[in-house]
């Protein structure tokens, strides 16, 4: 029978991130964040939960939630969870904490959120350049240019279909 550990998580940080670097160079980011559940009880009384998460990144994603995320920044986190075993240095015995290895962030809310808006992916893709469409800044003197000439509309009909399967 197939298996599946994914974990998807909408939260908000609830410390800055810690980010340090492995004696390879990898780098490491941890934080927590919180996810509140709201409902009302029998007497009609409004109840909320809050529960937090270990979250832990890695690699190029790290460097992104170290410099990007702040404490109360809203984001969403897809990963994996783990449990590791680690032993207390004062009393040695066997401990467990269980995390969520992340390998896609999104940072929601605006800019002043602490977010970016951008969508981060742990894989080989990189990130969607923060989902915000380039306008460079207006110049102090705008120099005189040529003007190119519009490029033509294209329609969904104008595309070829040199798809090879």
């Amino acid at each position: 029978m197939a298996s599946l550990n994914k974990v998807i998580l909408i939260g908000n940080l609830g410390r800055d991130p810690e980010v340090r670097y492995l004696p390879n160079g990898d780098a490491v980011c941890n934080f927590s964040i919180a996810t509140t559940e709201n409902w009302k009880d029998k007497s009609g009384q409004k109840q909320e939960k809050t529960e937090w998460h270990n979250i832990t990144m890695y690699r190029r994603l790290a460097e992104i939630a170290s410099q990007y995320l702040k404490k109360g920044s809203s984001v969403y986190i897809e990963g994996k969870l783990q449990t590791r075993k680690w032993q207390d240095k004062q009393t040695g015995a066997d401990r467990y904490t269980t995390e969520i290895i992340a390998d896609q962030m999104q940072m929601l809310g605006g800019r002043s959120g602490g977010g970016a808006g951008g969508s981060m992916d742990q894989g080989g893709g990189g990130y969607d350049d923060f989902n915000q469409s380039y306008a460079p800044a207006p110049a102090a003197a705008p120099a005189a240019r040529p003007q190119a000439a519009p490029a033509p509309k294209r329609s969904f009909d104008d595309f070829e279909d040199d798809i090879p399967f």
